[in-house]
Formats: C-alpha cells, sequence, structure tokens
C-alpha cells in the first residue's frame, strides 16, 4: 500500500543535509538539489508566512508575497473546467479528480509561493486518495531533463520523546518504478536517527520495505513546477517562487509600510494634561481620564518657572502621508514588474505615472505568464491523472478502460479581449473579415443567426 506522508515542524535545509547523509552510505545519487536550492525554498516560504527575516518590532509585513502568489493562482485557475471522461474507469477517476479541482486554488496559491507542488495520490481502504505536497516537504534528487526520475518523501511523527521518519524514494529506471522504504528513530530534533524496520512501526506495518513496478514511464504523481528560470541559481531544475525577483523589494516596501503605520500612529491627535487635573483611582493608582477617553489624553508633569506653562497643550501635528504612500506605490510597481502582474493589481490603479503603452505591456506580460502557469499545471495534472489511472490498475480499484483528460480554461484571463475585437473591427473595415463572422464570434450567434442579421441595415453598426 501507498500511505500519506506526513512531516513535522522542521528547518527544511536541515531536513535535506540529515536526508543526504543517510542516502549517501548506499545510494548512488546525482543530486539535483542543493544546500543552496533548498535555502531559497524555506526563504520563499518564510516570506510567504510573514517570517522573512527582516521584519522585527519595527518592521511588520505588508503581506505582499501572500498577495501576489494568491492573486496569480487566481488568474490561473478562475473558471476552469477539467474532468475525466471515456469509460466507467474515467468516472471513477473523475471522482478523485474533481475533489482536486475543487481545492486547485488553494494548492496553485502554495506553489506560487515555493515554487512548486507535487500532487500525489496514495492508497487507502476507501480507494483513492490524494496528497498535496508543498516543495518544502518533498525532494527531487534526480531529473531527466523536465521530469523528475528520482524523488524522497520524509514522514513523520512523534510519539511520546521519539520522532519516528520514513523517508519514501521513488526511483523510475529503465521503465520498472522501484518504491523504497526506510524507517528511523530519534529523540533529537533536527536528526533523522537510528535505521530500524520499517514494519515494527505499527503505522509502517503494511508497507512493503522495497517493491518494483512495471507500466509506468513516469513517477507515479503530477508535478507543478513555476516556470520561473531562477535568477540566483540558474543550475537548479527546480521551480523557482513567483516573487523570487521581488524579495529586495518586498523587502523595502515592507519597511516603507512600517513607516506609514507608525506616521499615522506618532501623529495621532492627543491632549497633553498636568496629572494633577486628574483625579486618581484610589485601588490602582492611575489617573481617571475624562470620559474614560484614556487614548486621547497622555499625563504630563509640568514645572513651574519663569515662565509657567499651560496645564493643557493640544498635539496635533501634519501627516506626511502623500510622501510615504508615493513612495509605496513606486516600490508596489516595482514589485508588480518582478512578478509578471499588470500595473494596477497592487499598486495604485489610479496613478497617472506610466503611460498607455506601458499599462498595455505590463497586461500582456501578466497574459502571457499566466498562460504559461496554466500550461505548466496542465502537464501536472494530467501526469496525476495517469498516476491515479497507474494504481487503480495495481490494486485493480476499478474496470479497465480509457480515458481523456479535458481543459476549459477562461480564455478572457489569458486574452487581451478588448485589443482582440478592435482588431476584428479593423478587419471587418477593410473586409478581410465578414460582418456576420464578427457578430457570430462576438454576439454569440450561430452562423444563420448572423448572416441574417446583416440583412437588416439598422443591424450593420458594430459596437
Amino acid at each position: 500500500m501507498i500511505s500519506q506522508i506526513r512531516v513535522i515542524n522542521m528547518n527544511y535545509t536541515n531536513m535535506y543535509q540529515a536526508l543526504r547523509k543517510i542516502l549517501d552510505k548506499d545510494e548512488q545519487i546525482d543530486y539535483a538539489m542543493s544546500g543552496k536550492t533548498a535555502a531559497h525554498i524555506e526563504r520563499w516560504s518564510a516570506l510567504y508566512e510573514d517570517k522573512a527575516p527582516w521584519l522585527d518590532s519595527e518592521t511588520e509585513s505588508s503581506g505582499l508575497a501572500a498577495s501576489v502568489a494568491g492573486e496569480i493562482a487566481r488568474l490561473t485557475v478562475l473558471e476552469l473546467k477539467s474532468e475525466v471522461s471515456g469509460s466507467a474507469k474515467a468516472s471513477y477517476i473523475d471522482k478523485v479528480y474533481q475533489k482536486v479541482i475543487k481545492n486547485l486554488r488553494t494548492q496553485v496559491e502554495y506553489a506560487n509561493a515555493k515554487g512548486s507542488l507535487i500532487f500525489k495520490p496514495y492508497v487507502t481502504s476507501k480507494g483513492i486518495s490524494i496528497q498535496y505536497i508543498q516543495a518544502d516537504n518533498f525532494f527531487p534528487l534526480e531529473f531527466d531533463t523536465e521530469t523528475i526520475t528520482k524523488c524522497a518523501f520524509l514522514d513523520q511523527f512523534r510519539r511520546d520523546n521519539e520522532i519516528y521518519s520514513r523517508i519514501e524514494i521513488h526511483t523510475l529506471r529503465d521503465g520498472l518504478l522501484n518504491i523504497r522504504n526506510r524507517a528511523f528513530v530519534s529523540r533529537t530534533e533536527g536528526l533523522i536517527g537510528t535505521e530500524i524496520p520499517v514494519n515494527s512501526v505499527l503505522k509502517w506495518s503494511e508497507l512493503a520495505q522495497e517493491i518494483t513496478f512495471s507500466g509506468t514511464d513516469k513517477l507515479p504523481f503530477g508535478y507543478f513546477k513555476i516556470p520561473l528560470g531562477n535568477n540566483e541559481d540558474s543550475k537548479s531544475p527546480l521551480g523557482t517562487s513567483v516573487f523570487s525577483r521581488a524579495a529586495k523589494h518586498i523587502k523595502e516596501a515592507d519597511k516603507r509600510y512600517s513607516q506609514i503605520n507608525w506616521e499615522y500612529e506618532s501623529k495621532e491627535s492627543a491632549v497633553h494634561i498636568a496629572q494633577s487635573l486628574l483625579g486618581t483611582n484610589q485601588s490602582t493608582g492611575e489617573p481617571v481620564y475624562p470620559a474614560g477617553k484614556k487614548r486621547l489624553y497622555r499625563t504630563v508633569e509640568y514645572n513651574t518657572g519663569a515662565t509657567d506653562k499651560p496645564f493643557m497643550d493640544t498635539f496635533s501635528p501634519e501627516i506626511r502621508d502623500e510622501s510615504y504612500f508615493n513612495g509605496w506605490n513606486h516600490l508596489a510597481r516595482m514589485i508588480e514588474f518582478d512578478c509578471n502582474l499588470a500595473y494596477g493589481t497592487i499598486s495604485d490603479p489610479n496613478n497617472t505615472d506610466k503611460t498607455a503603452e506601458e499599462i498595455k505591456a505590463s497586461k500582456q506580460r501578466s497574459y502571457s505568464f499566466v498562460q504559461s502557469c496554466q500550461t505548466a499545471l496542465q502537464h501536472a495534472l494530467e501526469d496525476l491523472v495517469d498516476a491515479i489511472s497507474f494504481w487503480c490498475d495495481i490494486y485493480h480499484l476499478c474496470p479497465s478502460g480509457t480515458y481523456q483528460v479535458s481543459f476549459d480554461w477562461d480564455d478572457s484571463i489569458v486574452t487581451d479581449v478588448e485589443s482582440e475585437r478592435q482588431s476584428d473591427r479593423q478587419d471587418v473595415a477593410m473586409g478581410a473579415m465578414p460582418l456576420w463572422e464578427y457578430r457570430a464570434k462576438w454576439y454569440g450567434e450561430t452562423e444563420e443567426q448572423a448572416k441574417a442579421a446583416v440583412q437588416r441595415p439598422e443591424d450593420t453598426v458594430i459596437e
């Protein structure tokens, strides 16, 4: 049986180094990953989870990393329709697959943030279930160009003072799929520990230590990799976070965001009042403020001298918000460019610093990137369906049969609709496109309806 993978809270880089120490003893591996790659994934995860290293008591997160990952996920899967059809087997697969489609937006956001995600089927007593394994919970070890040929998953749980770890290694070689399970126990965080028999742990007692399957030309999971180059590690075949190139600008934006918040807080109106003018709470010794407005009043002690100070003074300086917001908006524009987002997605859409051509170019850049993400996601989902089919055949979970996977993406997200419509209008005007064809395309009419409509003079105006 193939089981679900769970990982307890553990530093990803430490996990990778511990894994290598184990595998290097008796595995010949041409590692696709490096410590540098693991550190990048760990950093992207920290940014997404508002745990960036520059955040402290004075600098708070603006949440931009999560916003970018979420917005690109929204654009990628908006109104996606996909199903598996063609036979009784296809119907069985589709029931599992539709649960994936239902949860897709959230999982794509995690992939966007961390660079990749694996859709991994596993077999239970009730059939097939799908696990979504984020980039900081699996280890691609070897690649054949763009395809993973060796991958390790770490399954962990804690019992009393002991941490049990299971390394599940999938290897594809010469048309054969080999799956090995190795178990370890440790009392120290960050260490995998001493190897023990897999079946000595009740949770893993039904798992084979090693098993080999034929009948597949790829590892049985879907690997969704963000289609971006890694400008910090160009030799890495792994995916890259959608905001990887914006990290420095996100850091500056967090500082600017914190400055704006401090500007409002520090310039909050207040009344400085002599403590002698206030009553005192006998039980606490604290001043009693008028009408309970503690936030408005600040107690001070005035010393009399050559010139007496007033007992009350109003503090209400001007707020320098405009200059701060201009700086914030400029950084937001730079982050939009870094992350392939159209101007105005996270920055002020009413800002007129950019020309119409620059805005148009930014939209086209966004359309192109989203389309690339959709293509990569489609390949991963197709591989997932093949993996589900593979396990169905191995464990005889449904009748045999053929299947097809269909995808219907929302074209309005990846196509500049207004530009396309304007181009069609020009084609009609110069006679390169029949008016009835224009109507059929843009009005949703059949060919017969469109041809009949253009015969009426009042319907010849192009809108």
